[in-house]
């Protein structure tokens, strides 16, 4: 009876010690779109700094994959849209796929690889469908060459989906269900999962939510418990992250797979790139998020809480903004790996951000004091900038949103002049330009919450010796320009607003 009661306290010991410790740990997605990509071994220690132990690769990136090997981080690493297609036909793909990716890093850098995401988000109602035939064949070709190469066991197949792929009869999440279109497929997805013990992903965006409709209740977006409550028989909910997964719970309940595992692969929110988007919402919805986390709390229809990736660890310059200039800007941390706002990591802990991050010189390029605001090539000059940089603070609303007219052009040149690694031949824009080693950034603004940035790029000329992330397509790689003309054609409307008003 002692010595029961001996082992029982050892590992009450043990359980607290692993909780002050961290050792539930915090899981992000790490995107590598970025025109000068943050070094992965200064990326992989900022995780490691800040309580993360699970991470989400998007693609395999060779650097990142070898940054974490034998680092202590779980890796799930994601397979683009684009290679469904040859997955799907041929198992002998998938091996090599297989062997290249996976298994190369597990056997030679010690890469804790957990799973494989086939597809990202392939099931969207704006791809019309393009994905519906190719996933489920990739997947189960990639499960049958994860068993060939003795990964089985070790090495878990997901397929991360969007919440559109469910929806609900009656409003509530006890009506969920999946998509009529997609049922079927979803079905037998799943039960190919269950039958390999392979978890289910989704992602879910509360800010999403919020955007897309005006009369969406705001405080239903965050944790605060100040919400109308949303009444499901007996559950009273006050949050919509909780309402939608177990919208999910539901439609799995109705087609028989009550104890389906889940993850949620992606959830966070925004600070740049429209008026919801900013710094005091993002770190408001990120700190409930990470209180949640430690404090292991799910979801009324699922109390054990689940692995939550939270989206995502750094800012990404170079994505494509498609879905709105926010994109780029969910990121915890600032492209650079500097802190973006607190967030209380538990027991005290703070954000600490990256170390031994490099930067160009400081020096900006801005609008010549000689130029004028009506000459015919300041349009053209600008559109030329934010084709091949990140102007999306620029957008309205956003921490740009406000500046004068002159000051829209020096962003936009600096922009540009950054990207392109401060070269002085960047800074020309027809003679309008000129390099400058005074911050042009708003006064007392700089340094302020969402105030407005004139940045300076981090110097990624000498490379450490890192592999490059491969392009997977010609059309993979999204090129900064490829903008929506209607937010160039917005852009330069209100820019020439601007300088009439002038």
């Amino acid at each position: 009876m002692g010595r029961s009661k001996l082992w029982g306290s050892l590992l009450l010991v043990v359980c607290c010690l692993l909780f002050v410790k961290g050792g539930w740990g915090f899981a992000c997605n790490w995107g590598t779109r970025s025109s000068h990509p943050l070094p992965p071994d200064i990326v992989v220690k900022l995780m490691k700094d800040n309580g993360f132990n699970k991470v989400k690769l998007f693609e395999a990136d060779p650097g990142a994959l070898q940054a974490l090997g034998n680092s202590g981080l779980q890796v799930m690493l994601g397979i683009p849209n684009e290679f469904l297609a040859s997955l799907a036909s041929s198992v002998r793909v998938a091996e090599n796929w297989v062997a290249k990716n996976v298994s190369y890093f597990v056997s030679n850098f010690g890469t804790n690889i957990r799973y494989v995401a086939v597809g990202n988000e392939p099931f969207l109602n704006a791809y019309n469908g393009s994905f519906l035939q190719s996933t489920f064949p990739a997947l189960q070709n990639i499960q049958a060459a994860l068993i060939k190469a003795g990964l089985g066991r070790q090495v878990k197949v997901t397929i991360p989906l969007n919440a559109d792929v469910y929806e609900t009869s009656n409003g509530l999440p006890s009506g969920g269900n999946f998509r009529p279109d997609i049922r079927d497929l979803m079905v037998n997805i799943i039960k190919f999962l269950n039958n390999n013990a392979s978890p289910l992903t989704i992602n879910i965006y509360p800010f999403l939510s919020l955007n897309a409709d005006p009369h969406f209740p705001k405080e239903y977006a965050f944790f605060s418990g100040n919400a109308a409550p949303v009444i499901d028989g007996s559950i009273s909910y006050t949050n919509v992250l909780d309402a939608n997964f177990d919208t999910l719970v539901s439609a799995l309940e109705k087609n028989g797979f009550s104890s389906m595992p889940l993850i949620i692969g992606e959830v966070g929110w925004p600070t740049d790139g429209d008026p919801n988007a900013n710094k005091a919402n993002a770190q408001r919805f990120n700190q409930g998020l990470i209180e949640r986390i430690n404090r292991r709390q799910g979801t009324p229809k699922r109390p054990v809480p689940t692995d939550t990736y939270i989206f995502a660890i750094i800012d990404e310059d170079a994505k494509s903004i498609q879905p709105g200039s926010f994109e780029r800007h969910w990121g915890v941390f600032n492209y650079d790996g500097t802190i973006k706002y607190s967030l209380n990591m538990g027991n005290g802990k703070q954000l600490v951000p990256a170390k031994g991050v490099q930067y160009l010189s400081k020096q900006w390029c801005v609008m010549s004091p000689q130029a004028s605001l009506s000459d015919p090539n300041i349009p053209n000059s600008v559109a030329y900038a934010c084709d091949h940089a990140d102007c999306t603070s620029l957008s309205y609303g956003s921490s740009c949103g406000n500046l004068d007219a002159k000051s829209n052009v020096s962003y936009a040149f600096n922009a540009y002049f950054q990207t392109m690694n401060q070269s002085p031949n960047a800074c020309k824009f027809s003679n309008l330009a000129t390099i400058s080693t005074v911050d042009p950034s708003p006064p007392n603004q700089g340094n302020n919450r969402d105030g407005c940035r004139f940045g300076i790029m981090i110097d990624t000329t000498k490379k450490r010796r890192l592999a490059r992330p491969p392009r997977t397509s010609s059309g993979t790689r999204l090129r900064i320009g490829q903008k929506s003309c209607w937010y160039w054609i917005s852009f330069l409307l209100v820019l020439s607003i601007l300088i009439m008003k002038n």
